[in-house]
């Protein structure tokens, strides 16, 4: 069987981390014996500057007929006017309604070797294994922006609405319920249900779900007191679904827990289709070109797309046992202190997954 990738390395470091974990991709497809076609395609600044579009049709058409996408990263300085037309961002927010991926997966599990790395006390990260569902096709994102230069006070106003349903709400809920049933029990549902309507429904969405997984713990927090909560007791957390912006706040912020951006991937999925997979970090126009960027979040997130979208679990595995055993050999990128690039990183994966 030939499983068919859309290959989308967008802009600043995006292009070197997509193929490096190309290449690991392709070395346990030969293991496992299955084969890929890949296709690339634009998205971000550099289908701006090619196509007058941030997400094109002819990228959003090849992802919908493929059966994974590996995403590098989009945006840069070239691209930050406010008032231009297109921006780079809306190439990803596109992509992600356009292929109805509305849970976005990111899991935190800190190597013991990387303790130092982080800026938490070394036991403060015993123990800590999460895993964030962000709703990730509504909320504030997907509202409605206005801007007005002239009010009647004469000043500035903008104003971002916010909005989810009982349906947009439900359905990642139950996924996080389904989740959190597989793994340790428990289900941390984060809003702010003192303040907002929105997080008042998500609330009560959240307590109906729950009747039809008993053998779940749920507890209901508050954005503000998780945030710090996350930072003093990180162990404490199991699968923490949120609604968008909060989500996306709050699982850069447990990056801290594995001492960079750069080790940390994400799947993004919906119902049917394609899944988009990706690294949380951005496309780091600051190191772009220099061959210094770290592959492991791209390449943690070529393992996710073989576990959600392939249906290759042993090869899922072996990527991630193979990270593993590089990361607890010493193995750094100049990210965690290290003289490793890009490559040099990749190459080591490759050579653990030769001898398992």
């Amino acid at each position: 069987m030939t499983h068919s990738i859309v290959l989308l390395p967008g802009d600043g470091i995006g292009p070197e981390v997509v193929s490096a974990a190309k290449q690991v991709l392709d070395a346990v497809a030969e293991r496992f014996g299955f084969r890929l076609a890949y296709v690339e395609h634009l998205i971000g600044g550099i289908a701006i500057d090619e196509a007058g579009d941030p997400l094109p049709d002819s990228t959003i058409d090849a992802c919908r007929a493929s059966d994974a996408v590996l995403l590098g990263a989009v945006g840069g300085p070239r691209w930050d006017d406010p008032k231009a037309r297109h921006r780079p961002e809306q190439g990803l927010l596109g992509l992600r309604r356009g292929l109805g991926l509305y849970a976005n997966l990111r899991p935190v599990r800190p190597y013991p070797s990387l303790a130092a790395a982080s800026p938490l006390k070394a036991d403060r990260l015993v123990g800590v294994d999460m895993l964030f569902v962000r709703e990730l096709t509504g909320g504030i994102y997907f509202g409605q922006p206005r801007f007005t230069e002239d009010t009647r006070d004469g000043g500035r106003r903008a104003v971002d609405t916010c909005e989810y349903t009982d349906h947009e709400i439900r359905r990642i809920v139950r996924l996080a319920f389904s989740l959190a049933e597989k793994r340790r029990g428990k289900l941390t549902s984060v809003d702010k249900a003192n303040v907002l309507a929105t997080s008042r429904l998500w609330r009560k969405v959240v307590d109906e779900v729950a009747v039809d997984f008993q053998g779940v713990v749920r507890e209901h927090r508050l954005v503000d007191s998780t945030a710090m909560r996350l930072v003093t007791h990180p162990n404490d957390f199991d699968v923490v679904v949120t609604e968008n912006m909060f989500g996306d706040i709050l699982s850069d912020e447990a990056a801290v827990f594995v001492g960079s951006l750069g080790l940390l991937p994400s799947a993004s999925l919906g119902d049917a289709g394609p899944g988009v997979y990706e690294p949380i970090h951005g496309s780091a126009p600051d190191i772009a070109g220099e061959g210094i960027a770290n592959p492991i979040g791209t390449i943690l997130s070529v393992a996710m797309m073989l576990r959600h979208s392939l249906d290759r679990e042993d090869a899922a595995r072996a990527i991630e046992a193979a990270v593993r055993r590089v990361i607890e050999g010493g193995a750094r990128t100049h990210d965690l202190g290290g003289e490793l690039g890009t490559q040099a990183m990749t190459d080591r994966v490759l050579a653990a997954l030769e001898t398992p």
